[in-house]
C-alpha cells in the first residue's frame, strides 16, 4: 500500500487497476515508444522496455483534522462504458478500501478533481437497478464550472455525468464549489483548468510540510520532461499546457510532495529542473 505523511495528515492511495502498461499514444499523441524510450530517468518506474506507459487508476484517501476524505473514486461497477476496457467492470475496489481501513459509511467528504470516468465511477453504486451514493455520509465536492460543462455537454465515454454524478447532486450530497475553497484548515481545491473546465488539484498544508495531488493536469511524469505534451482527453489543449506549465515552473526546486494520480508506483515525488525542461524524482 502506498501512503505518506505530510505534517499531520496521512494519504493512503487504493488501486482500482495498479500500474497497468498503456501504449503512450492513447493517451498522449506524442508519447510513441522511441519517444518514451528517448527519456531515460523514466525507467524503470514509469515506463517498460517496450515504451509503453505505465499507469495506475486510484483513489487517494486524506485524513486530516478527523476527517476522512477521498480524492476521486476511479471507474465503478457495472457502469455501462463505450470503452471496452472500463466497460461493466467487477472489481474489489470497495473491499480493498474496506480492508485499507475505509469503508463506505466512514468517508466523510469526496472530492472530484473533475467529472471524467476514471475520476467519479465510484461516487455510485448500482442498488435494485438505481444509481445511489456510494459514500451516503458524506459530503461530496464538485467543482461548479465542470458540473455546469458535463450536464449539457455529451460524453463519448458513456453517461457518466447521468449514472455517476447527477445521483449525488439529486441526493442532496453535492456542494458545487468555486477555487480556491478550503475542505478543512489543510486541504484547499485549487484551479487548475485545461483538462477539464473546473478541473481542480488538491493542496495539502500541515505541519509546516505541503503536498499536491495533480488530478490530470499531468497524466504522465513524461509530461515534465516534455511540457508541450497534451492528453488526448483535454478539454482545452492549449489551456491544459499553459496550466501544466504554470505548475512545473512553481513547484521545481521547492520541497513539496507531488503526489500524481495516474503515476505509477512510487506515485509520489518531486519537481526538478532538468535543462530547458524538468524532471520526477
Amino acid at each position: 500500500m502506498l501512503q505518506w505523511k505530510v505534517g499531520n495528515v496521512t494519504i493512503t492511495s487504493v488501486a482500482e487497476l495498479d500500474d497497468g502498461a498503456v501504449p503512450g499514444p492513447v493517451l498522449i499523441p506524442e508519447a510513441t515508444a522511441d519517444a518514451i524510450l528517448g527519456i531515460e530517468w523514466l525507467r524503470p518506474h514509469f515506463v517498460d522496455a517496450a515504451g509503453n506507459l505505465l499507469l495506475r487508476i486510484q483513489a487517494l484517501i486524506v485524513e486530516s483534522q478527523e476527517r476522512q476524505i477521498v480524492v476521486d473514486t476511479c471507474l465503478g461497477n457495472n457502469k455501462p462504458r463505450v470503452n471496452e476496457f472500463f466497460n461493466l467492470l467487477q472489481t474489489p475496489f470497495l473491499h480493498d478500501m474496506a480492508a485499507a481501513g475505509f469503508p463506505p459509511e466512514q468517508i466523510d467528504a469526496v472530492i472530484c478533481t473533475h467529472l471524467h470516468v476514471d475520476h467519479v465511477g465510484w461516487n455510485t453504486v448500482l442498488v435494485d437497478g438505481q444509481w445511489v451514493p456510494t459514500f451516503p455520509n458524506a459530503r461530496y465536492f464538485l467543482s461548479r464550472a465542470d458540473v455546469e460543462y458535463w450536464s449539457t455537454t455529451p460524453n463519448e465515454a458513456g453517461d457518466v455525468f447521468g449514472d455517476s454524478v447527477r445521483p449525488v447532486i439529486d441526493a442532496g450530497l453535492a456542494d458545487l464549489v468555486d477555487p480556491p475553497y478550503e475542505v478543512t484548515d489543510e486541504i484547499t481545491l485549487e484551479s487548475t483548468p485545461g483538462h477539464s473546465p473546473g478541473h481542480v488539484s488538491v493542496r495539502i498544508r500541515s505541519g509546516g510540510e505541503e503536498a499536491v495531488i495533480t488530478g490530470d493536469l499531468m497524466h504522465h511524469p513524461s509530461q515534465c520532461a516534455r511540457p508541450s505534451w497534451g492528453s488526448a482527453f483535454d478539454e482545452d489543449g492549449a489551456q491544459a499546457e499553459r496550466t501544466r506549465r504554470a505548475f512545473l515552473d512553481a513547484h521545481a526546486g521547492r520541497d513539496v510532495l507531488v503526489i500524481g494520480t495516474h503515476f505509477a508506483k512510487p506515485g509520489a515525488g518531486h519537481i526538478v529542473t532538468d535543462g530547458d525542461a524538468y524532471r520526477f524524482t
